[in-house]
């Protein structure tokens, strides 16, 4: 008796074990595909980095190395940041946690002022990162790889360089062409010049992206000036982090998105992407008239020593103030970080005049705006825009939803804008689930399959067969964004897992440390 069951053990061990079907399978989770269709309830399977059947049949669990109940959650697609400050310092982030935290499986660095890595294809493909990433050509590095800080046209021989440069970045596999029309350098580039670019990006199939000229009193003539750019370069065109901004535009994002309607009916292909809150946050020096910026700071210091043109900056500034930005109210200038004085990073311009002798009136936050920036300047929330108006941008139809945000370490001293921590969950917690402007399939759609086909990456951004799995699990009841602009370093809460190129980023509400993120390239 004993020797029969020996061999039949030899026999059972002998015997070649059948490998499960399935890597993963989610099962009875409701799922939102990010289409826009009617949510259902359905099982998910996968296979390395490829979602490969979808069903409302439950899936037998013997068929699945990993099987995990999601029964009461939300799957739908991971969420596709349209703009964040990326492009040059992912490498130092390999888990940035402040993004996974969102549900962001993808990031787009369409930059406006800063650096773009070049070559872009070198930097891609040393990165080792959680998330997916894209990278784009941008206006500014490449004026102020030729040209500088000057404030004058391109001559011919550097629009041509500036074309090569362009060029070169497209065939490195940037996804487009994008520009900050109101940061130095880009600012001194006339619509020609832009459009002339642009059009080196479009033979590749690339987009045009931009943080338009002026968002203020300027907002309709930068509107039309983009629909200019678009039509003439013959390509797709995306406005970054659509606003109606200063005080004197509340109301105004109506008027604005009614010309890019035209536009659309005109047979342009333009949209706007945002993110859901109130506050802008960007540098000192967009306080200043640009002539008074030609050649960086030194020229500054040297125009403000002369009694004239310091009357003359001062004047301007009111008005670019009053018109374009916070108006009178100094509490509407919240720093995120003064280099030359830490200890206000977090506090607002009105708590800086009262603390260092200036009258507490727009003159005097001038002249110490004046003064800091000629210390170093600093970054800062300005308080510029309505709800109305943002909640009318959501809920256009053809909107996005983006960060606009960056790389947090949590252990420096700098006080973040809330939209790095929670613009995506806020979307959801406050203008879907408290205020309902949207439905939770509309603005997962907004999140996921309309970002990835304006990059042209149509297997990315829905749950569909043969799709990556860039997959995350929430409860669409504990979904939260924490950040708050006193209390900015706040993660969101909610996110349950994560999948990025099928390997899971957070499992059980944790990061893996895992960095499947791959180059998005064009």
């Amino acid at each position: 008796m004993k020797h029969l069951y020996f061999l039949l053990l030899l026999a059972i061990i002998g015997c070649k074990i059948s490998k499960p079907e399935y890597d993963i399978v989610f099962t009875n989770g409701t799922i939102v595909d990010g289409l826009g269709n009617p949510r259902f309830i359905g099982d998910v399977a996968i296979i390395g980095d490829k979602i490969v059947l979808i069903t409302k049949d439950k899936i037998n669990p013997s068929k699945s190395d990993t099987v995990i109940d999601i029964q009461g959650k939300i799957i739908s697609p991971g969420f596709i940041d349209s703009h964040a400050h990326i492009q040059t310092t992912i490498h130092e982030y390999p888990q940035p946690e402040n993004f996974l935290r969102q549900g962001i499986t993808t990031i787009c660095a369409s930059l406006h002022s800063g650096d773009q890595p070049y070559p872009i294809d070198a930097y891609a493909k040393s990165l080792k990162v959680a998330p997916n990433v894209a990278f784009f050509s941008g206006l500014n590095w490449t004026r102020k790889k030729v040209i500088g800080l000057e404030n004058r046209p391109a001559t011919n021989e550097e629009l041509d360089s500036m074309k090569y440069y362009v060029e070169q970045s497209m065939k490195q596999g940037a996804l487009g062409f994008s520009v900050g029309q109101i940061y130095v350098p880009g600012l001194y580039s006339s619509t020609e010049e832009i459009i002339e670019l642009s059009k080196v990006a479009a033979k590749y199939h690339g987009i045009y992206i931009t943080h338009m000229r002026n968002e203020g009193s300027g907002l309709l003539s930068s509107i039309r000036e983009t629909i200019r750019i678009a039509k003439e370069a013959k390509m797709p065109a995306q406005i970054n982090h659509f606003k109606a901004a200063g005080v004197e535009q509340f109301g105004f994002a109506s008027k604005g998105l009614e010309i890019v309607d035209s536009a659309r009916r005109a047979g342009i292909d333009i949209t706007v992407d945002v993110y859901p809150y109130t506050a802008a946050n960007t540098y000192s020096y967009i306080l200043f008239p640009p002539w008074a910026l030609d050649g960086g700071t030194a020229e500054l210091a040297k125009r403000l020593r002369d009694a004239k043109l310091r009357k003359q900056i001062e004047a301007e500034m009111k008005d670019i103030i009053l018109k374009d930005e916070t108006g009178e109210d100094l509490w509407r200038i919240q720093f995120n970080s003064i280099p030359s004085d830490t200890s206000f990073n977090g506090k607002t311009l009105e708590d800086y005049v009262k603390a260092h002798g200036y009258k507490n009136n727009l003159d005097g936050g001038i002249l110490a705006i004046i003064d800091l920036e000629l210390k170093g300047g600093f970054l800062a929330i300005y308080h510029e825009m309505d709800e109305q108006d943002v909640i009318h941008i959501l809920k256009y139809p053809y909107s996005m939803i983006e960060t606009d945000g960056d790389l947090v370490n949590p252990e420096k001293s700098i006080f973040p804008h809330p939209r790095s921590f929670g613009s995506f969950p806020r979307v959801i917690a406050h203008y879907v689930r408290e205020l309902k402007v949207l439905t939770l399939e509309e603005a997962i759609k907004k999140m996921t399959s309309m970002p990835a086909n304006q990059i042209k990456q149509v297997d990315r951004g829905k749950i569909s067969e043969g799709a990556f799995a860039d997959l995350i699990i929430f409860d669409e009841n504990k979904l939260q964004d924490k950040a708050t602009y006193t209390n900015s370093q706040q993660y969101a809460e909610g996110i349950e897992q994560m999948l990025i190129n099928g390997e899971f980023v957070i499992k059980d509400s944790k990061l893996t440390h895992k960095t499947p993120g791959q180059w998005i390239r064009r």
